[in-house]
């Protein structure tokens, strides 16, 4: 026993002198990672207890479970989690099948010159900060100096408030998002693209394969793997909706449909000071994720093969 113990020491003392240079360039990182994501996990004990800015942490008055049994019988618990839910769900079967297809179809696109025109124009919306995307929005759909607007009024329908519409407000979110992330996101899967042997199209081609049935039994097998990591990695994050776009879009008057998780843990934890009970919300929205994804990727492995482990 303890002459493999030896071994195994030598074997992983020659792999670290190695790749010494691999890991020098992954040190930043690693501290990066251990200061920003580890070393705040001390702060999930402020959801057990009664948090007093003079006790700090560890002085304050433990609290157990109160705050989640308080979320949990809060009128608000039910809308935020439905509505996070709702649109998170709405932008993925949307967003997440648009950037493949767009891939696949660029993929397949003959001219290269147009190809990469259509390709500039698809990544530029992705520059644009969230900020600066939401006052174009609320700019373009305003009632009163909108562009939708004044062409609905060019033929003769009457100005809508978009924004002040609930019906309207998940697909002015989700759509938006599309049409901001699509290209960008399409560069992954023309990476995976990227790897397919030319031979294979040639052999198809002899074969007498069109177009579709060389992105249907070549181009989509060969992403497929990528895809499916990318959709568990989306679905562990299903209620972790980006707070910036969802509160720059929100009003009283479709506060109904746009209150979700995030905005609700920002009022309640920045504005009410209210900082134990936010944080209990935000660990439960953790803890959900995770199993989420646990779930989604044992799910894939079996039904796929593919996996994060």
């Amino acid at each position: 026993m303890g002459s493999t113990a030896i071994k195994r020491k030598s074997r992983l003392a020659r792999v670290l002198k190695r790749d010494a240079s691999l890991w020098l360039f992954c040190i930043p990182g690693i501290i990066l990672t251990f200061i920003f994501s580890y070393v705040p996990m001390y702060g999930i004990l402020l959801a057990f207890k009664r948090f007093n800015a003079r006790a700090g942490i560890w002085g304050s008055e433990w609290q157990g479970l109160y705050y989640f049994k308080r979320f949990f019988d809060s009128p608000y618990f039910e809308s935020t989690i439905w509505n996070t839910l709702v649109l998170s769900l709405y932008g993925l079967l949307v967003s997440f099948p648009i950037p493949i297809i767009l891939a696949l179809l660029l993929n397949s696109f003959q001219h290269k010159r147009y190809r990469k025109v259509i390709q500039t124009i698809t990544y530029a919306p992705n520059f644009i900060s969230v900020v600066v995307m939401c006052g174009m929005i609320i700019l373009f759909l305003s009632p009163t100096i909108g562009v939708i607007n004044s062409v609905l009024e060019f033929f003769g329908i009457d100005a809508v408030n978009f924004m002040a519409k609930k019906e309207y407000w998940r697909h002015i979110y989700v759509w938006s998002g599309v049409w901001q992330s699509a290209g960008w996101s399409s560069v992954i899967f023309f990476a995976a693209l990227a790897g397919i042997s030319p031979e294979l199209h040639e052999a198809a081609r002899c074969d007498g394969a069109t177009k579709f049935q060389l992105i249907r039994y070549i181009d989509f097998p060969s992403i497929l793997p990528t895809a499916t990591i990318l959709l568990i990695l989306n679905c562990g994050s299903i209620l972790s909706i980006g707070f910036e776009k969802a509160y720059l879009l929100q009003n009283n008057l479709n506060l109904t449909v746009s209150e979700i998780i995030s905005t609700y843990v920002y009022k309640v934890g920045l504005i009410n000071n209210d900082i134990s009970y936010s944080t209990a919300i935000g660990l439960f929205n953790t803890v959900v994720n995770l199993v989420l994804l646990l779930a989604v990727n044992k799910a894939a492995d079996k039904l796929s093969g593919n996996s994060l482990w």
